[in-house]
């Protein structure tokens, strides 16, 4: 009789003690939640960390390391958010979690421009037929991707495979369309000089390099035709070659200059405006 006590009182013990511990952990979830939703984002951290640490059976394994890789994104630590995304999938217990965890790890690297791992990312979950019925989410974050890498065309494609009319088809074609293409940009400036500016816009510069070009150029040739050997070659190497490659190197710097304009001017646009989901 004393022993069946014993064994009953045992029993209630260990199971108050097990309704404590899991009362406690579910506090420190709620408590750590708390700060992540006041986007303390730090304390957060540090407070599902605590979480993890007291939690032996590995209950809230995924919930708290999904919280602190997104408290580790919103405050623009990639490469911590990625280690915890990951550790996040290990503990999913669903093709769903499993599937999100995927997910933000793309966007962080599409974030970070680690953009051909992104890609090479969604193409894995492209194959995996687990996942068949994402492959318009799919396509929508690869048109991301080819957007931070600044292949518009590429992007347009990507959003296209979802819906012809869907909105950023036509942005990224616009966009794609509006960049200076800087091959042409150098041919027109080795063919004429200052053709290159023309193009881009900078008509001071054009006409600059044009003239400097023609005066040097009449120069030499002018040498040559009076037999002052030394001059013309002096003045064609040291002078009219100086600026007419001078030419060509505004040139490529005005394509640039203008180029990275119009990109930060889309993704401004997209970052602030655009009402669609984003990295």
């Amino acid at each position: 009789m004393i022993s069946v006590i014993k064994k009953t009182f045992l029993i209630l013990s260990l199971c108050v003690v097990s309704l404590h511990s899991q009362n406690g952990l579910e506090e420190q979830f709620n408590f750590a939640k708390k700060f992540f939703y006041e986007e303390n984002y730090f304390d957060a951290v540090t407070e599902f960390k605590r979480l993890i640490c007291f939690d032996e059976q590995k209950e809230y394994s995924f919930t708290a390391n999904y919280y602190i890789a997104s408290s580790y994104k919103a405050g623009g630590k990639f490469s911590e958010a990625i280690k915890h995304f990951t550790l996040a999938e290990i503990s999913a217990k669903s093709f769903d979690d499993i599937y999100k965890c995927k997910i933000e790890i793309i966007k962080l690297n599409i974030l970070r421009r680690t953009t051909d791992k992104a890609k090479r990312l969604i193409d894995n979950l492209f194959v995996d037929n687990s996942f068949a019925d994402k492959s318009d989410e799919l396509h929508y974050w690869k048109g991301w991707a080819y957007i931070f890498s600044d292949q518009w065309e590429e992007a347009s494609k990507e959003f296209y495979k979802i819906n012809p009319d869907h909105e950023l088809v036509s942005f990224t074609r616009n966009v794609n369309d509006s960049l200076y293409d800087e091959t042409l940009a150098k041919v027109l400036s080795y063919v004429i000089p200052g053709a290159g500016q023309f193009y881009t816009g900078e008509y001071l510069s054009g006409f600059l390099s044009l003239g400097w070009n023609v005066l040097w150029g009449y120069l030499t040739i002018n040498s040559f035709i009076e037999e002052r050997v030394f001059d013309g070659f002096v003045t064609a190497n040291f002078l009219w070659l100086r600026f007419y490659n001078g030419n060509v190197q505004n040139t490529e710097k005005f394509v640039s200059q203008k180029n990275l304009e119009i990109t930060n001017s889309a993704l401004d646009y997209l970052q602030f405006q655009y009402p669609g989901k984003k990295p």
